[in-house]
C-alpha cells in the first residue's frame, strides 16, 4: 500500500509541478524596494515607468489593463503622479486623488507618455527592407537618369524597367545593402535594402517606367529597386509579450552601423514569422561566454553565458526580425543569443 501510494504521490506531483512551475511564472513580481508614488517626467515611457516596480517590465500591459481609472495607458502625460495599488491581490498603477478629480485637461496627443522610444524608430520602419532572393530578382530596377545619367537626386527624372505596380503612383527606391546569412545553418533568410529616394511614377512604355524624384536621401544609382512605397499607417503601439518558449536565436546585426550594441540600438535577429514571432515579442539577451587559459592546465576554457538584457520585436519578416534593445546591463555584440525570457536559463 505504501508502494502504491509513493508512485500515485508521484505521478501526480509529476503532473502538478508544470502547473506549479508556470503560475509562478505567470505572477507579476515586483522590486523589493519599489517607490510608494512616482512623478512621470518628459522622456519617459511604460517600459521605463514600469522597470521602477517590477522585476520584468516588459510586463508592463498587465500593470495597467484592469485599471478603470486609465482608458488608455498611453494618455499619461509629464507630470502624473503614479502609485501602487492592489486589485484582487494583483498588482496595478493608479494615479494619485487629485487626477480623479472631474476637470477639464487640454494636452496635445503627442505629449503623451509612449510604450517605447519611438523617435529613431520611424526611421527603421519605414526606411528599412528585407527581401528573399526571388522578390529582389522580380523587383523593378533603375536603368540610369535622363541624358544617361547613371546618378540622379531630388527634382531628376530615372528610368526603372520590370514590372512596376501601377496602382500606386508614389514609389520608393531601394538599394540592396546587406546579405543575412544564418551563422550556424548558412541559409540564406534574405537581403536588407535601404531606402534611399522617394519617387512618383510620370509614365509608362511597356516595361520601362519613368519617374521623378521627389525626395531623396542619397544619389539614385544604376541598379537601385523600385518598391510602392507603404500605403498602411506605420505601427506605433507595441503590447510585449514573452516570446515563444522553444524559440532561440542570435543577433546577426545592428542597424547603426557600430559594432557595439546599447540600449534603444536597433538590431536584427535570424528569427521571423515562421517561427512564429510578432510585434510586442520580448526576448533576452545572452551574452556569449569568454574564452580564457586556464591557469593550471593551459586548456582553453569557454565561461557561461550572462544574462546581459531585453529586447522587443518591432519588424517582422519571413526568416528575419528588427528587434529594439530596451535593457542592456552589459556591452552586447553580434552573435549573442537571444532567447524567451520565460525559459528556465540559457
Amino acid at each position: 500500500m505504501k508502494k502504491l501510494f509513493g508512485i500515485c504521490l508521484a505521478s501526480w506531483l509529476a503532473l502538478s509541478m508544470p502547473t506549479q512551475v508556470q503560475a509562478r511564472a505567470d505572477q507579476i513580481q515586483l522590486k523589493e524596494n519599489y517607490p510608494q508614488e512616482y512623478v512621470v517626467v518628459k522622456g519617459d515611457t511604460l517600459w521605463d515607468i514600469s522597470g521602477h516596480f517590477l522585476k520584468k517590465p516588459w510586463r508592463w500591459p498587465e500593470l495597467w489593463d484592469v485599471n478603470p481609472q486609465i482608458d488608455d495607458p498611453h494618455w499619461i502625460y509629464p507630470g502624473d503622479i503614479l502609485y501602487l495599488t492592489w486589485v484582487d491581490g494583483k498588482p496595478k498603477l493608479s494615479f494619485k486623488n487629485d487626477r480623479m478629480q472631474p476637470r477639464a485637461r487640454v494636452s496635445k496627443l503627442d505629449g503623451a507618455i509612449p510604450a517605447i522610444p519611438l523617435k529613431d524608430l520611424y526611421a527603421f520602419l519605414s526606411d528599412n527592407v528585407v527581401v528573399d532572393s526571388e522578390l529582389l530578382k522580380e523587383t523593378p530596377y533603375v536603368l540610369g537618369g535622363r541624358n544617361a545619367r547613371i546618378i540622379a537626386g531630388a527634382g531628376d527624372r530615372i528610368y526603372a524597367r520590370g514590372e512596376v505596380d501601377q496602382g500606386h503612383i508614389a514609389q520608393n527606391v531601394y538599394r540592396p545593402a546587406k546579405e543575412y546569412i544564418d551563422p550556424n545553418t548558412q541559409e540564406l533568410l534574405g537581403y536588407e535594402l535601404l531606402k534611399v529616394a522617394e519617387a512618383r511614377i510620370t509614365a509608362l512604355d511597356d516595361d520601362i517606367t519613368s519617374l521623378e524624384i521627389i525626395k531623396s536621401h542619397q544619389e539614385v544609382r544604376v541598379l537601385d529597386r523600385v518598391i510602392p512605397a507603404p500605403q498602411a499607417r506605420l505601427q506605433s503601439v507595441f503590447y510585449p509579450v514573452a516570446a515563444p518558449y522553444e524559440v532561440k536565436g542570435q543577433i546577426l546585426a545592428v542597424l547603426r552601423g557600430v559594432t557595439k550594441i546599447g540600449r534603444y540600438d536597433a538590431v536584427t535577429i535570424n528569427l521571423g514569422s515562421r517561427e512564429g514571432l510578432k510585434t510586442g515579442h520580448v526576448f533576452k539577451i545572452f551574452t556569449r561566454g569568454e574564452t580564457i587559459k586556464d591557469p593550471i592546465t593551459k586548456e582553453s576554457v569557454t565561461l557561461p553565458a550572462e544574462d546581459a538584457g531585453a529586447l522587443m520585436v518591432f519588424k517582422t519578416y519571413d526568416k528575419v526580425s528588427y528587434a529594439l534593445v530596451m535593457t542592456a546591463t552589459n556591452v552586447l555584440s553580434i552573435g549573442d543569443i537571444v532567447r524567451s525570457p520565460d525559459a528556465d536559463n540559457f
